[in-house]
């Protein structure tokens, strides 16, 4: 935006500089081991607790290791050497998920206290954590036309059960080792971040993608109905992958944002039923909507306020949901297709 170039690894560090990434195995982690290896960085530990055989992506030349980092001395391991750590790993998945099974959400920050202090005695110079906007107080997001959250609304705190709480308080821990033992640590509150190479079926999956696949079913059985979880007037703003990577790198090379949490989102509302008809668009049909007000929806509301990240960045996520969607949709009906064929595609693994 203000045309002044933002330091990142590229600038800042070495090719040989070790950089480790947790949660490789998963969505946002392996498009960021990726997106590293394109950067030209040549020393990448991925770390994932899922059999390498599960991986979403497994990029050749990457030291590749299954680690349960919610045991103190995998962490230690997956930390030796380090010079930047981003912390991506954590047990989570679309509103299915983090509704239904928020002690294993809750368990997440063994992972927090662990790898801080993995990276901390490691001698780290740099701790990312993945934050998200579960951690903004739910009574603000009550109506589907919600004000943006700017990143001083997580408190008074009140998050999202589970989940967001495990969120807001791995955020304290990360300020807490910046304050009293000088780790810099970065963190960023993801805003519903979707694309190809993500989860799309097995009940993990955000919204885009299960109603990319609801879209591609229906279509394929002749049956143009969908089912859309709760009224379909809850409202989301939704950041594309490549946007996500881009702010992860400018975020963890910024000093100003130092222990300091910033929303990394886009800022285009769209209702659920706005989204579903964006994807039927792109599908070329047009489909029956039934409702299910039992099925989890989440808040009411969500949006990021993109001042701060503006002001600090002079940049934010800006890719169109129109253009993410089509790049998105046509990946999930490629996996669709081969599952269909008996051909391996990325599926979730509960």
């Amino acid at each position: 935006m203000n045309g002044i170039q933002r330091p990142t690894a590229a600038t800042m560090r070495a090719r040989e500089d070790l950089i480790v990434v947790t949660g490789a195995g998963g969505f946002i982690g392996g498009a960021l081991v990726r997106y590293f290896q394109q950067q030209g960085f040549r020393r990448l530990r991925a770390v994932d607790r899922k059999p390498l055989g599960d991986w979403y992506q497994r990029v050749p030349g990457v030291e590749s290791l299954c680690l349960d980092l919610r045991d103190p001395e995998a962490c230690r391991r997956a930390c030796e050497g380090a010079v930047e750590v981003y912390n991506l790993a954590a047990d989570m998945g679309g509103m299915g998920f983090i509704e239904r099974f928020r002690v294993e959400c809750l368990r997440s920050i063994l992972i927090t206290v662990h790898m801080l202090e993995a990276a901390h005695r490691a001698g780290a110079e740099r701790y990312f954590f993945s934050s998200s906007a579960c951690a903004y107080n739910v009574f603000l997001q009550q109506d589907p036309n919600v004000r943006a959250l700017k990143e001083s609304d997580a408190y008074p705190a009140m998050a999202e059960r589970g989940y967001g709480w495990e969120k807001l308080l791995s955020e304290m821990f990360c300020q807490e080792y910046w304050a009293e033992r000088g780790l810099k640590t970065f963190i960023a509150r993801f805003h519903n971040v979707y694309g190809p190479w993500g989860t799309w079926d097995g009940g993990r999956e955000k919204a885009p993608a299960a109603i990319c696949r609801k879209v591609i079913e229906a279509v394929d059985r002749g049956d143009h109905r969908i089912t859309i979880w709760g009224d379909g007037r809850q409202t989301r703003s939704f950041m594309y992958i490549d946007d996500c990577v881009r702010g992860i790198d400018m975020i963890m090379h910024a000093e100003e944002l130092i222990a300091t949490p910033i929303n990394l989102g886009s800022s285009e509302l769209v209702s659920i039923n706005d989204l579903v008809s964006i994807v039927e668009e792109i599908a070329g049909v047009r489909l029956e909507r039934s409702y299910d007000p039992l099925a989890p929806r989440g808040v009411a509301g969500r949006n990021s306020d993109n001042t701060f990240i503006r002001q600090v960045l002079g940049w934010e996520p800006s890719t169109p949901l129109r253009q993410g969607l089509e790049a998105t949709y046509r990946w999930i009906e490629q996996q669709y297709r081969d599952r269909k064929a008996g051909r391996r595609t990325v599926r979730d693994t509960l």
